[in-house]
């Protein structure tokens, strides 16, 4: 534990050591038994802080300006459309599986029969980057 350390844990936590953190408690406590002094000019600023802000309350609403927030709330509305919404949901469903299935059919096609898909007469479309491929852009 530094003295920096230490300041940085009194200042963003307070001087209560309940409120340090679990894991650096042990030694920040340890370190302020060794430096009694310099922690306790460090604490005690902390603890003038900790009271002042202890002290602040907010006092409750009054009750008018609770019901004026409430009369002025948008009201709910019921949910008339729900089966159209079942529908949709289903819908959407239906064609991911279709779209799906149309996949899994077309792979299984292409691994069965042993033949991919021919339609372009250069296979510099299939290269990647990765691959060596002397199909690129710079004109060599």
């Amino acid at each position: 534990m530094t003295p920096e350390r230490f300041r940085t844990i009194v200042d963003a936590y307070g001087a209560d050591p309940r409120r340090w953190p679990d894991k650096e408690r042990a030694a920040a406590e340890a370190w302020a038994d060794l430096h009694r002094v310099e922690a306790n000019g460090l604490l005690a600023e902390s603890a003038g802080l900790d009271a002042w802000l202890a002290s602040h309350t907010v006092a409750a609403p009054e009750r008018a300006f609770v019901e004026r927030i409430v009369a002025a709330a948008p009201a709910r509305r019921p949910v008339k459309h729900r089966g159209r919404l079942w529908w949709q949901g289903a819908a959407f469903a239906g064609i991911g599986l279709a779209g799906g299935l149309a996949g899994a059919f077309a792979v299984s096609f292409f691994v069965l029969t042993g033949t991919p898909p021919q339609g372009h007469e250069s296979s510099s479309y299939m290269t990647s980057s990765f691959d060596g491929s002397t199909a690129d852009w710079s004109g060599e």
